[in-house]
């Protein structure tokens, strides 16, 4: 009897043939450079992280270089964007508070300031920070014998590359290569992204925001569900990403893709972290609303359903500054990133995204700008609508090589302004 046989097995790039004719048997091997090794995932990433990173460099040293210019930081308390040295200003604002409580922990209380009768009528508390970004800190800050202040600067710039991975990642996924490493420089330079290296929590929700929405498409649920769950320790906008989880966990158990446990999984997984800290921080101070009161009393943000908002859109253009917390240039920069985000939604859905993407960046942008707060914040609490990348993305993949790295260069040295100076030292990061 005479016939042939085929056998094939493939491990990495090692494939391996049996071919039988009559009695004689013959084995081939064939190998080649595996496909999951260090050096295909640094083909890979590697240019993404030189990317954002080479884009980060000059928009910071640019940063760097206005503040040294300008000086101004020798004058301003430390705790209020000023110290010894240019970069100081990186741990200022909401980094010293960070700071503190990587020091020093949590005492939530509810203190009244005596006679007060604005809209400032409670003491400032970290109870308002969410615990994630400090205790990280503090835990680098042990292992690697750095102070506070570089470990909570070595946090956030490894978060931000994380989150340019997964920006990356994502708009890769529904676009191509190119679309995703513009998305990663967009990233770099895009209003508020003066925070990404900073002693800010802002990198870390990005990269934990990014690869959830990551995890969603891959259908990776529990994945998701535990990565919103982290990001839910982070910050209370998490509440977006907590929502576009749900919602794309009920499509699936809808069209039966998954099975039932996975989505189910992550619907439950999802809102433990925020839940659990708020409910930790009311227990502390004898009220379970107690972090919403907090917020409202001692920083003026509580939900306005956009009357703040829209007092801010309606006077800066016209050159008013009448309104709550006003800090002109950066009012301006914030006006400025909420009508882009205006302009570049209808594009956003009009590539039909996933329902996460779209829900999170709905989300997103409702739950900033219908609360009142100091506007000048909107340009970083804006910052992780990443998804809205991805129609300017392939826009912008559609230009030659260079002359796209030269916009986004052009870019990059303008964010030592807009995103840094004009936040750190012209308003409130």
């Amino acid at each position: 009897m005479t016939g042939t046989a085929a056998r094939t097995t493939v491990t990495g790039r090692t494939v391996t043939g049996r071919t039988a004719t009559g009695p004689t048997v013959t084995d081939t091997t064939v190998t080649g450079p595996p496909t999951d090794t260090p050096y295909r995932h640094a083909r890979r990433y590697g240019p993404v992280l030189a990317v954002y990173g080479t884009l980060k460099l000059i928009g910071f040293a640019a940063f760097m270089w206005l503040l040294h210019s300008a000086g101004d930081y020798r004058t301003k308390p430390s705790r209020f964007g000023g110290g010894a040295h240019p970069w100081d200003v990186l741990a200022s604002w909401d980094g010293w508070w960070y700071q503190q409580i990587a020091a020093h922990g949590y005492d939530p209380q509810l203190i009244p300031i005596p006679g007060a009768t604005g809209p400032i009528t409670l003491e400032g508390n970290s109870a308002a920070f969410f615990p994630l970004y400090p205790a990280l800190t503090r835990l680098v800050s042990e292992l690697t014998g750095l102070g506070l202040y570089g470990a909570g600067m070595l946090v956030s710039v490894v978060a931000s590359l994380a989150a340019a991975l997964g920006i990356y990642a994502v708009t890769e996924r529904l676009a191509d290569r190119r679309a995703g490493l513009a998305a990663a420089g967009l990233w770099a330079v895009w209003p508020g992204s003066g925070v990404e290296w900073a002693v800010y929590s802002d990198s870390l929700y990005v990269a934990l925001a990014a690869w959830a929405c990551h995890a969603v498409l891959s259908r990776r649920w529990l994945t998701a569900g535990l990565l919103t769950c982290v990001a839910g320790l982070n910050r209370p906008t998490a509440a977006a990403l907590i929502a576009a989880v749900g919602v794309a966990a009920l499509l699936a158990l809808h069209r039966r893709r998954d099975g039932v446990l996975r989505p189910l999984a992550a619907m439950a997984v999802a809102p433990l972290g925020l839940l659990a800290y708020l409910v930790w921080v009311g227990h502390r101070m004898g009220d379970y609303g107690g972090y919403f009161k907090l917020q409202s009393g001692a920083w003026a943000h509580e939900w306005d359903y956009g009357r703040q908002t829209l007092d801010v859109l309606t006077s800066v253009p016209v050159g008013h500054s009448d309104y709550l917390f006003a800090w002109p240039f950066a009012d301006m920069i914030g006006v400025g990133v909420v009508l882009l985000a205006f302009a570049t939604l209808p594009l956003l859905i009009r590539r039909r995204p996933p329902a996460v993407l779209l829900v999170y960046t709905v989300l997103t942008l409702i739950l900033v700008l219908g609360s009142q707060q100091i506007f000048g914040n909107v340009s970083r609490y804006l910052l992780p609508l990443f998804p809205l990348f991805l129609p300017l993305a392939v826009a912008l993949r559609r230009l030659s090589l260079p002359l796209q790295l030269t916009l986004l260069g052009i870019a990059a040295l303008a964010s030592g302004s807009y995103a840094g100076y004009g936040l750190f030292e012209l308003g409130v990061p």
